[in-house]
C-alpha cells in the first residue's frame, strides 16, 4: 500500500529496500517524540535494517502502519504490518522476531512517549535507548507555562509567596537545591519530613515531581490544540444537516449524529479528568506525604495510555479534516458529507473501547 497525499494510489513506486537508508527519509527523531500518533522504529530492537528509518503511525481510520518515507510534496509511504513479510521476504511463521514486535505495537492507542513507557513496560518490549522517550527540549521549554499551574503552589508552600522569578522547571530545581532564605530552608525541612526523606533527596522527588506534571501539560497542550478544530469540525456538520438534498440521506444524519456525539463525550471525558488531576494534586498540597505524592502519581500514571490513546484519535482525526478542509468555505457540504462517510467514521469503535476499558476513577484516600 502506498499513500500519497493520505490516498492509497495503484502506481508502483520504486523503493530501495536493499539499502541502508531509504532515498526518502521519515520526519526526525527530535519531531516524532513530541507527537501522539508517530513511533520512531529506530527505538526498537529491530533486525530489518531498512525499518530502522521508518515509523509506525496511526492513519486516518486510526490503523497502525509502517510508514516507510514521509514528503510534503510526494505525500506519505506506509505498508501494512501483513504486508511487510513478502517485502523483506521473511519466513512464514507468524512468530517472526519482527513480525511478532510490529504487531505488538500496532495494538497500542498512541505513541506518545508516556503512553510509550507505561505500554512498552507492560508488553516486555525492549527500547534501544529509553532516553529518547523523552519530550523534546523544545516541546518542554513550550510547555513552561502550562506548568506553573502545577509549579506555584510549590513555589508558595516553600518561599511563602510568588515573588520568586521562575521561567522554567531548572529554575524550580536551583531554588530548591540552592535556597536563599531561612524561613526556605525551614520549609525544605518540614517538607523532607513530610515526604519522609532527607532534604538533599528533596531535589529529585522535584525531578519525580516536574516529569509526571509535565506529563499533564503536554496532554492538556494536546487537547487545547484539538478542541478549536472540534469546534470547527461541528460547525460544518451543522451545514451537512442543515443541507435540503443531505438530510433526505438517513444513513448520513445517524452518522453525522454518532460522530458529533462521540467527539463531544470524548472532549468532555478528557476535560472531566484533568479536572480530577487538578483537584488531586490541589488537595495533595494540603498534607504532604510520600505516601499522598506516590498516590497522586500513580492515579495520573494509570490514566496516560487511556488518555494518549484517546487524544492520538482525536488529534488523528481532526488534523485530516483540517488539511483537507483548512478553510471553512472549502469543499462545500456534499464533498464534506463525502469525506466523513469514507473517513471520519472508521475507527470511532477504537475510539469507544479506549475510554470503555480505561480504569475508574478512584478517590484519594489519605492513608497517614
Amino acid at each position: 500500500m502506498i499513500l500519497l497525499g493520505g490516498y492509497a494510489l495503484n502506481d508502483k513506486l520504486e523503493i530501495d529496500f536493499g539499502s541502508e537508508e531509504t532515498t526518502l527519509k521519515p520526519l526526525p527523531l527530535e519531531d516524532d517524540r513530541d507527537a501522539l500518533y508517530a513511533l520512531p522504529l529506530s527505538l526498537v530492537p529491530l533486525e530489518t535494517k531498512p525499518l530502522r528509518t521508518a515509523r509506525m503511525i496511526k492513519n486516518m481510520r486510526l490503523e497502525s502502519v509502517v510508514e516507510v518515507f514521509h514528503d510534503d510534496d510526494m505525500g506519505s509511504g506506509q505498508f501494512y504490518i501483513t504486508e511487510l513479510g513478502h517485502l523483506f521476504e521473511w519466513p512464514e511463521t507468524a512468530d517472526y522476531p519482527d513480525r511478532s514486535l510490529l504487531m505488538q505495537l500496532s495494538l497500542l492507542p498512541s505513541y506518545d512517549v508516556y503512553s510509550l513507557r507505561m505500554s512498552l513496560r507492560r508488553a516486555g518490549v525492549q527500547i534501544n535507548d529509553i532516553n529518547d522517550l523523552q519530550l523534546s527540549q523544545a516541546k518542554q521549554e513550550e510547555l513552561n507555562r502550562y506548568m506553573t499551574t502545577f509549579t506555584r503552589p510549590l513555589i508558595t508552600r516553600i518561599y511563602g509567596g510568588t515573588d520568586v522569578q521562575v521561567d522554567d522547571f531548572e529554575d524550580i530545581l536551583r531554588l530548591f537545591k540552592y535556597p536563599d532564605k531561612g524561613k526556605a530552608m525551614e520549609s525544605l525541612r518540614l517538607m523532607a519530613e513530610g515526604l519522609g526523606i532527607d532534604v538533599y533527596e528533596v531535589p529529585q522527588f522535584l525531578e519525580d515531581y516536574g516529569d509526571i506534571f509535565l506529563s499533564l501539560s503536554y496532554y492538556r497542550q494536546c487537547l487545547d490544540t484539538i478542541e478549536p478544530l472540534i469546534e470547527n469540525f461541528i460547525t460544518s456538520m451543522r451545514e451537512i444537516k442543515d443541507n435540503w438534498q443531505l438530510k433526505q440521506d438517513r444513513h448520513l444524519m445517524k452518522t453525522c449524529e454518532t460522530v458529533e456525539a462521540t467527539l463531544n463525550n470524548l472532549t468532555a471525558e478528557i476535560s472531566g479528568r484533568f479536572e480530577n488531576f487538578d483537584r488531586s494534586t490541589s488537595e495533595m498540597w494540603n498534607d504532604i506525604s510520600a505516601t499522598r505524592f506516590r498516590k497522586v502519581e500513580s492515579l495520573i500514571k494509570n490514566y496516560h495510555v487511556t488518555t494518549g490513546g484517546i487524544l492520538c484519535a482525536l488529534w488523528v482525526k481532526m488534523d485530516h479534516w483540517q488539511r483537507m478542509f483548512p478553510k471553512k468555505d472549502m469543499g462545500g457540504p456534499i464533498k464534506k458529507a463525502e469525506f466523513i462517510m469514507a473517513e471520519m467514521r472508521q475507527g470511532l469503535d477504537k475510539i469507544k473501547n479506549i475510554e470503555k476499558n480505561a480504569p475508574m476513577l478512584a478517590d484519594l484516600e489519605d492513608d497517614d
